[in-house]
């Protein structure tokens, strides 16, 4: 995403090629290039003329804003390096709402720019990939016109060429598939510059290509099945010679009488015929053949030499059981029985004891202790058994209330609103609101699926300038807007806008009058809500910062004091909509040699609102009526520097 787009712009005259990802519109890329063009000429020589490129330039002569541009200008463009477009080489960023950072090099009267947007505040961007793009495609045209004397008229003999060469390089090759490119401009044609990657990526590595592998496969498999085919005739004195070696090697064997039975044949029979001793029952040991009579001596001449264990007596066969006894009776014990096959099962009473700990009262009689009930039962619904509530943490308290799942993605607004008020007039004002989308949360399996819809802005008629997130959302017009962007954990903000002053709601109305008497300081703090506002304010703060730790305070109505920050707290519950404006008031005296001097004395407001509407009167609406591509959930603002002096 580093390069969006390469165009060839002509020092006089219009554009000869541009050339754009499938997914970056061609009108973005020619609004970046008019933007160029216009900040080229206003920096020609003819309106400001630049000196020697290589003299070093004072600081005054770099400038990175619109100032040295013409006021009549509608462009708006930030240059990096000294000498804006004075060197053969460069970068600048322009544009008003949308920035981009064009880069461009400077061959004979063709510059070469490469098109990309501002860097972000996640870095997201290389510029020196672009930078490198831009080299590359100065390569292609250099190798065009076979030299740097680069004219509109050798361009358009080669551009189909230049056309295909520039797009391959904008989607990113190396330098060995350039060298290849370069090497085929002028002789195979476009269709060598297109298709030959794979192989000659392979040429200059030294690998071969599928083709060539595939044969000499089938040229190792067909050498393997003829050696596996072919048959050898031995001289029979090379037979003789290996039998009598092996007869030398081998040692004499004794063939049993057995296996003398067995491998006689009567002659009558067909050699061929299968032997009669695989019929033949073999006899075990001493000629012992199996018997159901118990009565037979042949179990007694069988058992006749070997070593038979007695059996262990009738005591040993019982289960051992080792008591425990302490002070409150006899808690039971172990059992260790010969029965039980198990290690688990052996240690099964132990087991227990590690989850959840002795209870004495099992092992005290059939009568139950009455728990008390305390706290309205709360620890019941501990101790009660999971399976008495529906779900996997029954017992669990926390877990009773239910959080509500995500449906699908979500979209709120939050502004933030400031303001400064001296005495009772507004001195400052500004809003700024954000749009927050909220994805649903990915699965972890790699193949997340991007979340993306559209939707309409409307009541945008007070607001001073949009920006919005063109990684992720673009502007359809009339209000409209398309997202696209993957599933994320946080929610991502995509758009955002300040209002313009004169048009900002104020929620809250604040006033602040003081009087000195002498060593005494009296204060009043009055405030009135707005009646426009959708719901009340509630829990609002105000936060008073005094000159001197007071020693004696009189506030009215009661104040939190804050000795260490030197701050009075008052905490409002609500405030009403209509109605006479509320009072704060304090008093405190203040020292007698700091009274000739004016104090400084501010009064700060913080609150926070979440509710079905925003502040501004900014609506978020669906593409379409009827259309669930996401879920509006409540709006929220609150406060930032709200603050009297």
């Amino acid at each position: 995403m580093s390069c969006l787009a390469l165009a060839l712009q002509p020092s006089n005259g219009s554009d000869i090629l541009l050339q754009t990802r499938e997914w970056f519109p061609p009108a973005r890329a020619l609004i970046a290039l008019s933007f160029f063009r216009q900040t080229r000429q206003a920096f020609s020589p003819t309106k400001h003329p630049h000196p020697n490129p290589k003299q070093k330039q004072p600081p005054s002569s770099s400038s990175s804003s619109t100032s040295a541009a013409d006021p009549d200008d509608a462009t708006a463009a930030e240059f990096v390096g000294d000498d804006p477009l004075a060197a053969s080489n460069g970068q600048v960023i322009v544009g008003v709402e949308s920035k981009y950072r064009v880069v461009y090099r400077l061959v004979n009267s063709i510059y070469i720019l490469g098109v990309t947007v501002a860097d972000h505040d996640d870095n997201s961007i290389n510029v020196f990939e672009c930078i490198h793009i831009v080299n590359q495609a100065v390569s292609v045209i250099v190798t065009a016109c076979r030299g740097v004397d680069v004219t509109p008229v050798k361009l358009g003999r080669k551009y189909a060429e230049v056309y295909m060469a520039l797009d391959i390089v904008l989607r990113g090759v190396s330098n060995i598939r350039l060298a290849a490119m370069l090497g085929s401009m002028h002789g195979d044609g476009i269709a060598k510059m297109v298709h030959s990657a794979l192989d000659t990526e392979n040429k200059i590595r030294g690998g071969d290509s599928w083709a060539s592998v595939e044969s000499h496969a089938a040229e190792h498999l067909a050498s393997v099945q003829a050696f596996s085919n072919a048959r050898f005739e031995l001289p029979l004195e090379t037979v003789a010679a290996g039998d009598e070696m092996a007869a030398s090697l081998a040692p004499v064997v004794q063939e049993s009488e057995e296996l003398k039975e067995e491998m006689e044949e009567p002659d009558s029979l067909d050699p061929f015929a299968a032997s009669e001793t695989v019929n033949k029952e073999k006899e075990l040991v001493g000629g012992f053949k199996k018997t159901m009579d118990p009565s037979s001596k042949d179990l007694t001449l069988a058992l006749a030499g070997l070593e038979v264990t007695t059996l262990p007596p009738a005591e040993a066969t019982q289960s051992t059981h080792i008591n425990v006894e302490g002070f409150e009776g006899e808690y039971g014990g172990i059992e260790f029985s010969n029965e039980q096959a198990t290690i688990g099962e052996t240690f099964e009473s132990l087991s227990d004891a590690w989850g959840g700990g002795l209870d004495p009262s099992e092992f005290m009689g059939p009568k139950k202790i009455h728990k008390k009930e305390g706290l309205a039962g709360l620890e019941l619904l501990h101790t009660s058994d999971p399976k008495a509530v529906e779900g996997k943490d029954g017992g669990n308290v926390d877990n009773l209330v239910k959080k509500p799942e995500m449906k699908g993605p979500e979209m709120y607004i939050s502004e933030e609103i400031r303001t400064e008020f001296r005495e009772s007039l507004l001195a400052r004002v500004g809003l700024m609101g954000v749009f927050y989308l909220k994805t649903m949360p990915p699965k972890g399996s790699g193949e997340e699926k991007e979340t993306e819809f559209s939707f309409r802005v409307e009541g945008t008629s007070p607001v001073k300038r949009f920006a919005m997130q063109s990684s992720r959302v673009s502007s359809l017009g009339n209000g409209l807007f398309h997202v696209r962007t993957a599933p994320s954990e946080e929610p991502i903000p995509i758009l955002k806008y300040s209002l313009q002053p004169k048009l900002t709601p104020l929620p809250l109305r604040v006033r602040m009058v003081k009087r000195v008497s002498g060593t005494l300081l009296s204060l009043m703090i009055q405030y009135v809500s707005s009646p426009e506002l959708p719901q009340p304010l509630k829990n609002v703060d105000f936060v008073l910062k005094l000159p001197v730790d007071p020693t004696l305070l009189k506030v009215s109505p009661k104040a939190i004091l804050n000795r260490t920050d030197r701050e009075l707290k008052w905490q409002v519950p609500e405030i009403p909509l209509t109605g006479s404006p509320g009072r704060l008031r304090a008093r405190m005296p203040l020292d007698s040699e700091n009274s000739e001097e004016e104090p400084e004395i501010i009064c700060y407001v913080k609150f926070s609102v979440q509710g079905s509407s925003s502040l501004s009167g900014i609506t978020l609406r669906a593409a379409a009526e009827g259309n669930t591509d996401f879920y509006e959930v409540d709006h929220r603002f609150e406060t930032g520097v709200y603050m009297c002096n």
